[in-house]
């Protein structure tokens, strides 16, 4: 007789009785989305992993330390059988056969009446993949068909443009250090459905040339300013643009909260009564040294790092960094738009006690394809700056950990 297809069929657990049989890596892959779910969990099994064991520990579900024995499947809805005994999985199909239990077997698929398809979710939306020719039995197949389709949900490529989801309001979105990969997929998503982007020069540029032609991009730094402030302006276009309806997307670099005015923003909306959704971005303070091989903590070298902005320089009026408080900290010290300030700044450090040798990094261009990496000490950094050309974007580090990893490409 041919074999017909699985039909598919989204099972509502919330409730209802489920057992699992066996307490190993099948039913603690299984078990967080029968628990999400809603399902009344009965797990069967002597032992169990440490991480199933914390389940049961919390409540979430209800552990039976025993053998599988008859019976143990009545007023069940759904059955996933995962031990590693034949004979009690043998014993187990049996009765949930026998009292029309849907059932699923980790160790024989074409022996169980139900097959677990490959899920993923994106914004509401579940994709399960169960495939129906030779390859079904196979879960790198379905896994993969499974991430290709979340993904293209996730980015926006997937979805038809007459059904595009828009959202009017404007989303504040960290766009990571530089590298259009390292932008959140969240971020990566909303930019896709956006019909205006105010992009930040430091911004993935890389990022915008993704977008459909019907975007408008605008440049914030090209934004006429007239009698307003640069900040300003830019928040009176994100609400002009919004109150028109308008799915607007603040791309900024790194993340919107660190040096970033994004609070700011988020203030001028809420005030003109906008929506905000504000999506977090890798920081450039920690994945811009790491991509240069600095880890800016490190077992037995560093147990704390601190960030601070240096556009303003320690003798400005206007600085509100204890520099020498900094200067008596042992641990690493990353800076953030210092470049021009790195000799008054170095300068300060040593006076207040930093050793003159303290090892320093700048990473220019980080995580870009430009990216380039020179080191120096506190005392020479500032003619190091000089005599290298280094130029803003560039992230500083101070400190012991710059000589952990294997240094600078010759």
């Amino acid at each position: 007789m041919a074999e017909h297809p699985a039909y598919p069929v989204g099972l509502r657990l919330s409730g209802r009785r489920v057992v699992v049989l066996g307490g190993g890596q099948v039913a603690q892959r299984r078990l967080p989305a029968l628990i999400a779910a809603g399902a009344d969990i009965v797990l069967v099994s002597p032992h169990a992993t440490p991480s199933v064991e914390a389940m049961a520990d919390a409540g979430e579900i209800t552990w039976e330390r025993r053998p599988y024995a008859s019976g143990d499947l009545e007023q069940a809805w759904y059955v996933l059988i995962a031990t590693s005994d034949p004979e009690t999985n043998e014993a187990a199909s049996a009765e949930a056969e026998r009292d029309r239990v849907w059932c699923v077997r980790s160790d024989d698929a074409d022996r169980a009446t139900a097959w677990t398809p490959a899920t993923g979710h994106s914004e509401g939306v579940t994709v399960a993949v169960l495939t129906t020719d030779a390859r079904g039995r196979d879960p790198r197949h379905t896994a993969a068909v499974r991430d290709a389709v979340v993904e293209g949900l996730r980015d926006g490529t997937l979805v038809a443009p007459h059904h595009r989801t828009r959202t009017p309001g404007v989303a504040l979105v960290g766009g990571g250090p530089g590298d259009p990969d390292l932008i959140t997929v969240r971020g990566r998503r909303l930019l896709a459905e956006a019909d205006v982007v105010i992009a930040d020069r430091l911004g993935p540029r890389d990022l915008l040339a993704e977008l459909p032609p019907h975007v408008e991009v605008i440049d914030a730094a090209k934004i006429p300013y007239g009698r307003y402030m640069a900040q300003e302006a830019i928040n009176n276009a994100l609400i002009e643009h919004a109150k028109r309806g308008r799915s607007v997307v603040r791309l900024k670099g790194g993340d919107p909260f660190v040096f970033g005015r994004g609070m700011e923003e988020v203030q001028a909306l809420a005030e003109a009564g906008i929506p905000c959704t504000v999506v977090p971005g890798i920081s450039s303070s920690i994945s811009v040294p790491g991509a240069a091989g600095i880890p800016v903590t490190h077992r037995g070298v560093a147990h704390e790092f601190t960030v601070v902005s240096g556009h303003v320089a320690p003798d400005d009026e206007r600085s509100l960094v204890d520099w020498p408080s900094l200067a008596r900290l042992t641990g690493t010290l990353v800076i953030l738009m210092g470049v021009d300030k790195i000799g008054k700044i170095a300068e300060t450090l040593v006076a207040h006690g930093r050793p003159p040798g303290t090892p320093v990094a700048l990473v220019q261009e980080g995580t870009t394809a430009a990216q380039r990496r020179v080191d120096a000490t506190l005392a020479t950094v500032a003619e190091t700056v000089r005599t290298e050309d280094v130029r803003p974007p560039a992230v500083i580090v101070v400190g012991e950990v710059v000589g952990v990893g294997p240094g600078p490409a010759a």
